[in-house]
């Protein structure tokens, strides 16, 4: 049984899983962190197998509000695919992050209290592995960026500052805060209490060096629990207590770093303020969207499309795919009663989690703490940016939700390798699948030498299950304007929208006769105010090809983005 054995390969999976998919350097174009989420979601797969035959029944789970809130959205893409226009290949990836995140959350629900412990300690080792895996990789990154391969060590596109392994100063923050629960929870119940101070200054200082502002506040954070947790003991608290001292130190290092003549991110970035403002205006613009939809949104997976092509005089000039907050994204793509009752779901679940931790004593206490710091802390990051859309953190988040939530359905209730190893097996079978369909579109962005022509090429790619749409891009981009590369472009612009892509769309729109909507397109790409755009307009000061150019005159009417779809 589970609980009798300490060395049990699914708590060195557990641990693995948790652990290595952020240090994946390597990755391909175009998508930076592609294979960082499908090795997460194999490595929690292989876990799921692992545990089949001692595993909880997941029938009681499934009414927790947790799970609850899970299985609302596990329907949401698919049903922005029959119902809307969202491209079955995003739907599909959508549904499988969120199906894996269900069903880890369920098994952790319905851990019995041996096995508990043991798969809370798991899930720590492996975050404490990768934060200071992670610290080596951004000491590197900014003191000795030629020390940086870019296949086991990312180069950091920041001069000055950090990104990890995961190319994200947030995302390496959000690791440096799990890194330092993991470190408290470890230490106390190892009695390695030494040790926790210097691992805490670590994490701080890599935060100090990623410059992320979230993460400035996720030291707030880590002080505030060192302040109202008397579970922990005198020492911990201590050293919690002590994080923004180590920031301000952290600081003055860096600062004397700085003075030699070298550069430090963090102080060029906090010179912008403690606010963003493309992220204010991204968040006002995304609640006129949500009051102009708010039954049913505009669709998941659909807010990009929708933004884009909806006139924001006043929109932020950087090209967004999300809105960079949680709640905001749930109720501009699903609705305010859809996303309201998603949200209500998610509250009680921390609020269930909350009291249970508060009220629990020794080892449990020390647990459901800790598990819940872990979801705290990516809970801020989610006010913030959209870091649960990623499956190296949403999976994590999931498990330790489930650990810090009550125990759902009997221990003794066991199924025979029942849908843990199906849901496991066809995780780790998808994933594997996904890599080589991932392959198709590689080989359009970096051809090898013997490489079939472009159109060959694009033509393959999009035949892919999970990755077409980043196929299509390469079509609306590269094809003659025209209907098909209308048709690509539309399908397309659900994931991604730059300058090119509207240039492109509005030139395809006038390719087939829609002049209108030709202009219209080029009126949202003006708004953006893009170098890329500005040069194609410059046409428009030459009055021979301004009469030859629809785009240099402004649509005569406003268009629904829904009928550009």
């Amino acid at each position: 049984m589970f609980a009798q054995t300490p060395t049990s390969p699914f708590v060195l999976m557990l641990a693995a899983a948790a652990a290595l998919p952020p240090l994946l350097a390597y990755n391909q174009t175009p998508a930076a962190t592609l294979y960082n989420q499908l090795l997460a979601l194999a490595g929690w797969g292989v876990a799921l197998m692992l545990w089949a035959r001692s595993a909880p029944s997941w029938r009681d789970g499934l009414k927790s509000p947790a799970a609850l809130a899970l299985a609302l959205l596990l329907v949401a893409p698919m049903t922005s695919v029959v119902w809307r226009a969202l491209p079955l290949s995003l739907g599909l990836g959508a549904t499988a992050i969120i199906g894996a995140g269900l069903a880890v959350l369920l098994l952790a629900q319905g851990l019995s209290a041996p096995a508990r412990r043991q798969a809370a300690e798991a899930l720590c080792w492996g975050l404490l592995a990768t934060g200071l895996l992670s610290v080596s990789v951004s000491l590197i990154q900014v003191f000795v960026p030629a020390g940086a391969d870019g296949v086991l060590i990312a180069r950091s596109g920041i001069v000055g500052r950090a990104v990890g392994n995961l190319r994200q100063p947030n995302h390496l923050a959000s690791l440096m805060m799990w890194a330092a629960v993991a470190a408290v929870f470890i230490t106390e119940r190892r009695g390695m209490r030494r040790a926790l101070p210097p691992l805490l200054f670590a994490f701080v200082f890599t935060v100090v060096l990623s410059a992320s502002r979230t993460g400035f506040v996720g030291i707030a954070m880590l002080a505030i629990w060192g302040l109202v947790d008397r579970s922990l003991s005198r020492s911990a608290r201590l050293s919690l207590l002590a994080t923004p001292v180590m920031l301000a130190f952290s600081w003055w290092l860096m600062a004397q770093w700085a003075d030699s003549g070298h550069a430090f991110g963090a102080a060029s970035r906090l010179s912008e303020g403690a606010g963003s403002p493309s992220r204010l205006a991204i968040l006002r613009d995304a609640w006129a969207l949500t009051l102009a939809h708010p039954l049913l949104g505009v669709g998941w997976g659909e807010f990009n499309f929708a933004w884009s092509l909806t006139p924001f005089p006043n929109r932020p000039v950087a090209f967004f795919d999300h809105t960079h907050n949680l709640p905001s994204q749930l109720a501009v793509e699903l609705g305010l009663p859809w996303a309201g009752l998603v949200l209500a779901l998610l509250c009680w679940a921390l609020w269930q989690a909350s009291r249970g931790a508060w009220r629990a004593s020794g080892d449990d206490a020390a647990l459901r703490r800790a598990a819940l710091m872990i979801v705290l802390t990516i809970g801020l990051h989610s006010l913030l940016e959209y870091p649960l859309w990623y499956a190296y953190f949403l999976l994590p988040a999931c498990f330790a939700l489930g650990l810090a939530l009550p125990t759902q359905g009997s221990t003794g209730d066991r199924v025979s390798a029942g849908p843990w190893a199906w849901i496991g097996g066809l995780l780790v079978v998808g994933s594997a699948f996904a890599l080589w369909d991932y392959s198709r579109i590689v080989a359009i962005y970096k051809p090898s030498e013997d490489a079939v022509p472009l159109t060959e090429r694009i033509a393959t790619g999009q035949r892919s299950l999970f990755f077409s749409h980043q196929a299509d891009y390469a079509a609306a981009t590269s094809l003659v304007n025209g209907p098909l590369a209308l048709a690509a472009t539309r399908r397309t612009a659900f994931s991604l929208v730059d300058a090119r892509l509207l240039m492109h769309w509005s030139q395809s729109l006038q390719a087939t006769g829609d002049i209108e909507g030709a202009r219209y397109v080029a009126d949202r790409l003006r708004e953006f105010r893009n170098p890329t755009g500005d040069s194609w307009f410059k046409a428009c000061e030459n009055p021979v090809e301004a009469r030859a150019m629809p785009q240099c005159h402004p649509a005569s009417t406003v268009i629904d983005w829904r009928t550009l779809r």
